[in-house]
């Protein structure tokens, strides 16, 4: 079958969707989140082509979540995308899983507005184009090529964009599953290089704060006490858990990764640098860390190592043991990582569409970072695997992604589905 010829026609319409989902704002900032305007963009999209899309409320789902519940997250008014292409009954089912959410912008400087959706030599820029609006434009392309060329499978394909992917959250992902789309095996685009990702990282985030001093004391005679100077000794500290995870156990996917399972500082904060901020001496001071996990880890034990560890360097310096340091989670839960063997029948599967469409063997690898793919396999017993573009810049300034690697994935992705979804 002749793949070029069944996407060449929506070419146009396909950039113009992801053209269109960049400039419109689908922020998601905790507990918040603006995601619907986006959905009606691809409903609207999806209706064009005979494709009966449905939105649906995920606030109903949040009493049923149990452990997986996150405290932090309000869902009213926040909806999931859902469509279906009905198959024969005769085949295997493949579910096409994307958020809609993206990260703010930040206070980075953008070449263009964060909402341009600008081509420039092949690239289109923007918020959220790389993660994750082209593989979703991609998963939505082939769709509509199969239900323009009239081709009905064997089993049904489930495509859905959900909400509150992004922060650690999950919600749209988990709301699909508790509604009842499940599937046979499950493909997430997102950016991937065009490569095959069959693990992803766990993840979780923490503030570490600390409260030290008395304002009042600046202009004083008494001590001035602040935590800038020995916040030093807790950054020295989180050195050490880097270094100590640099030599945890590497098997499977992550067995090349020179960092495995980092442990990254986001934030150092103590004062502030902004004019309207007078000059004194901070008696606050935060580290936000983010530490990842492999899948074969044992999470919630890891957790409370790092935690056991932090009490002991707390007790043995006079600073800290006088000013406690308050542990505040960012992501809770935390995330899991997943992986799927190289010789299961979808990851064997996925490497010969994409090797069929692309002309070469795709690289299988794992992801450099956690996602939604733990939930549906690890939760839901769905065989899951990451493919998507091409692109960069993803959480940062100038993010962009491959005009062409948006087709190719569409491509791969049919290739693929015609032969895990074939009429038996």
């Amino acid at each position: 079958m002749n793949l070029q010829k069944l996407l060449r026609p929506l070419r146009g319409d396909l950039m113009e969707l992801l053209c269109k989902l960049i400039r419109t704002n689908t922020v998601a900032i905790p507990p918040d989140g603006a995601e619907t305007p986006g959905q009606m963009v691809l409903r609207d999209f999806l209706r064009g082509y005979g494709i009966p899309p449905e939105l649906y409320e995920v606030a109903p789902t949040t009493e049923a979540r149990g452990r997986l519940n996150h405290k932090n997250r309000n869902y009213a008014g926040r909806k999931n995308l859902v469509a279906r292409l009905t198959g024969s009954g005769r085949g295997k089912s493949l579910l096409l899983n994307g958020h809609m959410d993206t990260v703010p912008a930040g206070r980075g400087l953008w070449e263009a507005s964060p909402w341009s959706g600008e081509l420039r030599k092949g690239r289109i820029f923007g918020l959220g184009s790389f993660d994750m609006k082209g593989g979703i434009v991609a998963q939505a392309g082939m769709i509509c090529a199969l239900k323009t060329a009239g081709i009905r499978l064997g089993g049904d394909i489930i495509f859905e964009s959900v909400i509150d992917e992004e922060w650690g959250g999950g919600g749209g992902t988990l709301a699909a599953r508790l509604r009842g789309d499940t599937a046979d095996a499950c493909v997430i685009s997102e950016g991937t290089q065009l490569g095959i990702f069959r693990a992803t990282r766990g993840g979780f985030v923490v503030d570490l704060v600390v409260d030290a001093g008395d304002p009042s004391a600046y202009f004083s005679p008494k001590e001035v006490v602040s935590p800038a100077i020995p916040i030093g000794r807790l950054l020295a500290w989180t050195d050490s858990w880097s270094n100590r995870r640099k030599k945890v156990n590497k098997v499977g996917p992550y067995s090349r990764f020179s960092d495995p399972a980092p442990v990254q500082v986001l934030v150092v904060k103590s004062g502030g640098l902004d004019a309207d901020v007078p000059l004194s001496t901070p008696s606050s001071a935060t580290i936000r860390i983010y530490f990842q996990f492999l899948p074969h880890e044992n999470v919630p034990d890891l957790i409370q190592q790092i935690r056991s560890s932090l009490k002991k360097f707390e007790l043995a310096d006079p600073f800290f043991r006088a000013h406690p340091i308050h542990w505040k989670p960012v992501v809770d839960p935390p995330l899991l990582g997943h992986q799927l063997p190289i010789n299961h029948p979808w990851t064997r599967c996925m490497i010969d569409g994409a090797t069929q469409a692309l002309g070469k063997r795709p690289t299988v690898t794992a992801a450099p970072y956690p996602c939604d793919a733990f939930l549906i396999q690890r939760e839901f017993k769905i065989p899951t695997l990451l493919f998507g573009p091409k692109g960069a810049g993803a959480h940062n300034p100038n993010e962009y992604v491959e005009a062409s690697s948006v087709l190719q994935t569409a491509k791969a992705l049919l290739a693929t589905a015609l032969q895990w979804c074939m009429d038996k």
